[in-house]
């Protein structure tokens, strides 16, 4: 799992930096996946392989979440001198620019605030968001509300009345770094190139009603219809989490048709995902461990093993917290 790949950003405040790598590391990984043994194939390959239950041949699949355009100019390059198949899950909101890039436009607004306001002036204080250490904590109280307390769409609302108060251009920002219809149908036609549904507004499905979701999932489907040509076979939840991604949502899935969609629950894949492949788990190169000691053991599937058996044993106490900073929710 991916999403950004693009040259190291140094800055003291970077919250969302497990989202990003770097063209070497990309390089890199591609490399150390193969040296390891596995052949890097299509998602259609793979899936194929898996309900099949042919077991001898070790495989990965590469995919980048969202659609973000440094994936055409930066990272494409790279997968066609190396002959890696990938997969893109576009988010159709977002290249239609309907859908806003909440999470960016709040690192955006925090990085140059120090008191950040939530209310209306003069109706309450803020939150200090002057040290580093003071911005990373108000980033992290924000993102827990607006994921866990906010509804979906009182989140869009919050997130568009904050970038109005501070001078932020929703549009422009996603003009800058998400690809349009004609980069995507670019990519379309490029054989490595694999593009999969990522929703229409990028909403936690599971946060939604049956209806809303069916509508959210069904609008991307149509959107890649009309400009791409074909309908998208394989799926990726927003976020991706316990939160996010439930079974009913799994059964529309499987309802319209979709061969698979994966989750950021960490993982490999194993013979118990061929029964059903509309959860599979995905290993998320993390952007704040860009080591190659990390894909070596991120290949054993041994860190996943660990992470949930400290998650049973320890009910989000201690070891958990240690352990699971390797996994981060994604956005």
């Amino acid at each position: 799992m991916l999403h950004r790949v693009r040259p190291r950003c140094v800055s003291e405040f970077s919250p969302n930096q497990h989202l990003e790598i770097t063209p070497e590391f990309l390089r890199l990984s591609i490399e150390r996946i193969r040296s390891n043994g596995y052949e890097i194939i299509a998602l259609d390959e793979a899936v194929d392989l898996l309900k099949s239950g042919y077991g001898r041949k070790r495989y990965a699949v590469l995919t980048f979440d969202d659609g973000y355009r440094d994936n055409l100019e930066i990272a494409y390059p790279i997968m066609k001198e190396l002959d890696a198949p990938f997969t893109i899950y576009v988010s159709s909101g977002l290249v239609d620019r309907v859908t806003p890039l909440w999470w960016m436009a709040l690192e955006k607004i925090i990085a140059v605030q120090n008191e950040l306001v939530l209310a209306e002036p003069g109706k309450g204080g803020g939150i200090p968001c002057r040290t580093p250490q003071e911005k990373e904590a108000c980033y992290l109280r924000l993102i827990h509300w607006l994921t866990h307390e906010a509804g979906e769409r009182e989140q869009r609302q919050i997130i568009m009345r904050l970038s109005e108060r501070y001078g932020i251009d929703m549009t422009a920002m996603t003009d800058e770094l998400m690809m349009t219809w004609n980069e995507l149908r670019q990519l379309s036609a490029e054989p490595l190139a694999t593009l999969g549904s990522h929703t229409h507004a990028h909403y936690a499905l599971a946060r939604l009603s049956p209806e809303e979701a069916r509508t959210d999932i069904m609008t991307c489907v149509y959107r890649m219809q009309a400009e791409l040509g074909r309908k998208p076979k394989h799926f990726a939840y927003p976020y991706g989490n316990e939160v996010a991604v439930s079974q009913r949502d799994a059964q529309i899935l499987r309802d319209v048709g979709f061969a698979s969609a994966v989750t950021t629950s960490p993982g490999v894949l194993k013979s118990l995902h061929s029964r059903d492949t509309m959860m599979l788990p995905r290993v998320s190169l993390n952007g704040r461990f860009q080591d190659p000691y990390v894909v070596d053991q991120y290949l054993t599937g041994a860190p996943f093993a660990l992470y949930k058996a400290a998650r049973w044993t320890m009910r989000g106490f201690g070891l958990r917290s240690g352990v699971s900073r390797l996994f981060p929710s994604t956005r």
